[in-house]
């Protein structure tokens, strides 16, 4: 496909077995697209009103996450593939992942929460 954030060929080889199949009814729209578009949102960080055009309607990616949520589509997708990993060794760098100076909880210069309250005058 060719686009950063979709699916290689060898990771949609992966994925494709593990997904619902629904034989009856109407056909799902293509869900490697729809994947696509859900995986475009969550590494973008983006609303979902900002996903581009080519991942589809917005509403029919949102609803297939949400669906596939409450049926733990996600969580047997996710547990399959931590089982072909489990022997490896992952590691984080801690030097180069850092919170903002604001989500530390750090008070600001100033700030009237860290003043102590005058004692006041017994009258």
């Amino acid at each position: 496909m060719g686009h950063r954030f979709e699916l290689t060929d060898a990771e949609w080889a992966v994925i494709e077995p593990l997904l619902p199949n629904k034989p009856r009814g109407v056909p799902r729209v293509d869900d490697r697209r729809v994947l696509n578009g859900i995986f475009w949102v969550l590494r973008t960080g983006a609303p979902w009103e900002d996903m581009p055009e080519r991942y589809g309607p917005r509403t029919t990616v949102y609803n297939r996450f949400n669906r596939w949520r409450k049926a733990g589509v996600w969580a047997r997708l996710l547990e399959h593939l931590q089982a072909d990993i489990e022997d490896s060794l992952y590691m984080v760098d801690s030097s180069v992942v850092r919170v903002h100076q604001h989500g530390t909880g750090a008070r600001k210069k100033g700030d009237q929460r860290t003043k102590k309250p005058a004692a006041r005058a017994a009258g």
